[in-house]
């Protein structure tokens, strides 16, 4: 376990990911979001996301980002994974550069560890994810984007 209480792993990741920043926002988010509590994130590639979701989910076809939960361990939420690749091709699309884009992926799977779940919440998550991203300084989230 690292000392900032998550791990963050790279695989299949590319070169334009700035690895010091994104573990540093994994362990504020640790810090002021999950009080703590522990979370692994591993950032990779479609084909990867892509086999998780199909594994997992039933769903053939990659994703941007996936949680799992841990259920009862009080140390660890859970796990995160994030393709770069879809965060790329997000980060062009809303004119915003590819850092910035993984924090707001991070942010949405620390959410779903924690229990949220915007389907189903009334707009409880939405609310959540907003007053963090701005906690942050992040563009707009994830579930703004979808209900745009």
């Amino acid at each position: 376990m690292s000392t900032d209480g998550c791990i963050v792993s790279f695989r299949r990741a590319g070169s334009k990911i700035n690895r010091p920043e994104v573990r540093q926002f994994a362990a504020e988010l640790a810090d002021e979001v999950t009080l703590g509590r522990s979370f692994d994130c591993l950032l990779t590639d479609d084909r990867e996301l892509r086999r998780l979701n199909r594994i997992f989910l039933g769903h053939d076809y990659p994703t941007d980002v996936l949680s799992f939960p841990s259920g009862q361990d009080i140390h660890s939420l859970g796990e995160i994974a994030i393709s770069v690749d879809r965060a790329a091709a997000q980060a062009i699309e809303f004119r915003h550069d590819l850092g910035q884009e993984v924090k707001i992926l991070m942010l949405h799977g620390v959410l779903h560890l924690l229990g949220m779940d915007h389907e189903k919440d009334r707009g409880a998550m939405a609310r959540t994810e907003k007053r963090w991203r701005k906690h942050f300084r992040l563009p707009v989230s994830l579930i703004e984007r979808v209900h745009a």
